[in-house]
This record gives structure tokens, sequence and C-alpha cells, in this order.
């Protein structure tokens, strides 16, 4: 797991229940997800997650919330590391990829809040909470969109349209949370040159220009 995961729950079970809990959402989606479910997993009564959380929707929030604290977390202690543009760019880039990899559960379910938030398929009780965690996602996107632009003033690189470069970027650093499966005998350095091809893909995608910004 990801340094720094279980700093983020007050105690170890409610950890327990939130890496539960993040399994069930990726492998059921929201939906289909349920408190049992993420009982029987831990071998648990529901009343122990009802201690925590008073409902599924809680559940999926703090799971939510937690994702994104362990990437702000991660992002930390390389985003504002000497060198250029670019360089700050691979390391920021890098630890996302290794984010996606590491902590996945987590991951998915962030993907899918943004889904059901950007579907309204939440109640008007829930918005409130999902807007404030999307907004969370927004000023963690705009810590990349930034170095992005300097990046792009140095020449590194040639995109036109920044909204769009900085959704397709994500696009590919993200990817490995619906492809990525640990494999048999699979090191931490294999990880590692996995979550390298991803940067360097993407970083080709900065390179190339098309319709500039309105």
């Amino acid at each position: 797991m990801a340094v720094g995961l279980r700093e983020h729950a007050l105690d170890s079970s409610r950890f327990d229940i939130l890496e539960a809990a993040a399994t069930c959402f990726m492998e059921r989606g929201y939906a289909a997800a349920s408190i049992d479910e993420v009982a029987r997993s831990l071998g648990a009564t529901k009343g122990r997650i009802y201690h925590h959380y008073p409902s599924k929707a809680d559940l999926f929030a703090d799971v939510f919330r937690t994702g994104m604290a362990m990437n702000y977390e991660a992002l930390a202690p390389v985003r504002d590391l000497p060198g250029s543009a670019l360089a700050r760019w691979r390391r920021m880039a890098f630890t996302h990829v290794m984010q996606m990899i590491l902590t996945k559960p987590f991951q998915r379910a962030v993907w899918l809040g943004v889904e059901m938030h950007l579907r309204g398929a939440t109640t008007p009780a829930q918005r409130s909470v999902f807007n404030a965690l999307i907004e969370s996602r927004t000023r963690y996107a705009d810590i990349f969109r930034g170095v992005m632009l300097e990046g792009r003033a140095e020449g590194a690189f040639r995109f036109a349209n920044t909204s769009i470069a900085v959704q397709l970027m994500f696009m590919t650093l993200n990817s490995p949370i619906f492809w990525y499966s640990p494999r048999s005998g699979e090191t931490h350095a294999d990880i590692e040159a996995l979550a390298a091809q991803v940067v360097d893909f993407a970083r080709g995608g900065l390179a190339s220009e098309g319709t500039t910004d309105a």
C-alpha cells in the first residue's frame, strides 16, 4: 500500500472499513454494493460499520475523501522540488500513476464519485458533500495545470487547449485503475517501470499541437 495510507483513518477499525468498502465499490459499483457486503468482507456485523457511518452514502463519501487525501499527501514531497517544469511534471505524474496502482480501490471510488456527480445521481442532501469532494479533486488537477503551463512556456510542451490537455493527460495517468492487475512475481520495480511507461505516453500527448485556447 502507499505510504501514509493508514494515517487517513481515525483508527485501525475505521481504516479496515474504508479499505473493505473501497474494494466493494470497485468490484460492485455504488448501487450494487451494500453495507452488508462490506461487513461480510470484514467478518463483522453491520453494527461495526454503522458505528462510524450512518449510511452507505456517508461511507462512500469518506472513501472518496480518503482517496483524494492520499493523492495530496503523496504529491506534497515532489511538487515543489527544484528543477525544470518538465522534471517537476514527470515526478508528479509518476507519483500520481503509482497512486492509481497502489491505492486502486480508493481511486476507482473517486472516479465513480465523479461519474455519479456528473450524472446527477446523488440526492439533494448528498450534493453539497459531493460538491466539496469534486472541488478537492479540481484543486488537485490545478496543481498539474500550473506546472503544465510552466512547461509550455519553457518549450517542453506544445499543447494548445489547456483544458483539453489536462483532461486527456489525466485520462492517461488514471488509466491503471481500469486495466492494472498485480501479476505473479511482480516486484515494486516492475510496478515503477510500468508507471514510467504511462508517464512517457502522457508526455507524448502533451507535446502535440491543436486548437488554441478560446
